[in-house]
């Protein structure tokens, strides 16, 4: 997994912004607000993260509804695996993920690992 280029990155924040299936024109429409950019460059970056398997996408009249394949979440945990099996020793590369974490950060990630714990102690 590699991560998104900055318009990448822009046009997927919209995707998961947006609750539903849109067309480009929609995320044209939200983009153009931050910054100039022409429709054709958006399709361009919407079809190649379809190509990529990062959007699926529906014909519907003359355009397409694209919606994404991963949540914004399942994107950042793959990230963070990459990271890790590519950072030689993992157990040091944990332990100075885990003491740039805020005390919040690391009560949600004692939390996960918990629920965790028990969801494979049960099976």
């Amino acid at each position: 997994m590699r991560g998104f280029g900055d318009l990448e990155a822009a046009v997927m924040q919209q995707m998961w912004n947006f609750a539903t299936p849109v067309t480009v024109r929609q995320v044209h429409t939200a983009l153009v607000r931050d910054r100039p950019l022409a429709y054709t460059t958006v399709l361009t970056v919407m079809e190649k993260l379809f190509r990529k398997g990062w959007l699926e996408r529906d014909r519907e009249g003359k355009a397409h509804r694209y919606r994404t394949v991963a949540t914004r979440e399942q994107y950042g945990a793959g990230l963070m695996r990459e990271a890790l099996s590519g950072s030689g020793d993992r157990e040091v590369a944990l332990l100075d993920f885990v003491r740039q974490m805020t005390l919040e950060e690391a009560v949600a990630l004692r939390a996960a690992l918990d629920s965790y714990e028990r969801k494979i102690a049960g099976s």
